[in-house]
């Protein structure tokens, strides 16, 4: 009986012992990332400039204000609401999917006013994740990099006045569909782009009867899309949340020429956006 209840004890044992163990590994995977120290003051405004947009801000106290200077979205504006407050925190979260910590004190004369992240040696960050089903910026311009180089498949296609786009491939990734418009000027003018416009629209009725437009935003234009110089040729992308086209409609994209009327229209059926080939 005591052979078993020493056997017993021993295997109850050797179980803590191996949990611990386990435990102790988890542990030492976790990485620390230690938060940067941020000097702040009443009467100055220190600016913090990211390589990607600012997508959330966390400031551990009301003593602090920040916000992201006006008409961009990567340069993050901090100062002190009050003189001499208590140490405190701020959380910045970028587009990259990037986490970055600070320590933030107050300083009568902080030896920084203008901070650039990707120039400040031992300045760490530490990646985020959002929804699943959506890539970050970054990813979304690195992918669609990759798509301006791939060979075309699609040869859909338009003119005007010398003017040409093509539809040349379509690709999913992630939630977002990829589109590889060629677009060539074959005019020694140089065409200004107003603007390059996706919506889906009614198929073709009476002129009785009234047509819906539902206009497209594009998360990201990776190349060009300002100018197509005389005698040259380039190739965008256009990125967009994934959707397929219902019966009866179509996908149209537009090409509209600034002070100018070289205008072309593409229409797109279902049955070539489900071509779409997976990246």
């Amino acid at each position: 009986m005591k052979k078993i209840c020493v056997v017993w004890i021993t295997g109850i044992i050797l179980l803590i012992s191996a949990f611990a163990k386990a435990q102790d590994n988890n542990v030492k995977k976790t990485e620390v990332i230690q938060p940067e120290l941020l000097d702040v003051t009443f009467s100055k405004t220190v600016n913090i400039i990211y390589p990607y947009a600012i997508k959330s801000v966390d400031k551990g106290s009301k003593d602090l204000l920040v916000q992201v200077a006006k008409g961009v979205e990567n340069i993050l504006q901090v100062k002190a609401a009050v003189q001499g407050f208590s140490e405190t925190t701020l959380t910045v979260i970028t587009a990259d999917g990037k986490l970055y910590s600070y320590v933030v004190s107050y300083s009568q004369s902080p030896s920084l006013l203008n901070i650039k992240v990707d120039q400040v040696p031992g300045i760490k960050s530490s990646d985020a994740r959002f929804s699943i089903t959506n890539d970050n910026e970054a990813s979304i311009q690195d992918y669609g990099e990759q798509v301006a180089l791939k060979k075309a498949f699609l040869k859909k296609g338009n003119e005007n006045s010398a003017i040409k786009m093509v539809l040349s491939g379509i690709y999913i990734h992630n939630q977002q569909l990829y589109f590889q418009i060629a677009l060539s000027n074959n005019s020694n003018i140089d065409y200004d782009i107003d603007q390059l416009r996706f919506y889906i629209r009614d198929q073709k009725k009476s002129k009785r009867t009234a047509s819906q437009e539902t206009e497209l935003q594009p998360v990201q234009v990776t190349g060009n899309a300002r100018i197509i110089r005389g005698s040259s040729e380039q190739t965008i992308v256009v990125t967009l949340p994934k959707f397929t086209i219902p019966d009866k409609k179509y996908l149209t994209l537009q090409l509209m020429e600034d002070n100018g009327g070289r205008n072309i229209e593409l229409d797109i059926k279902n049955k070539l956006l489900i071509r779409a080939r997976g990246l």
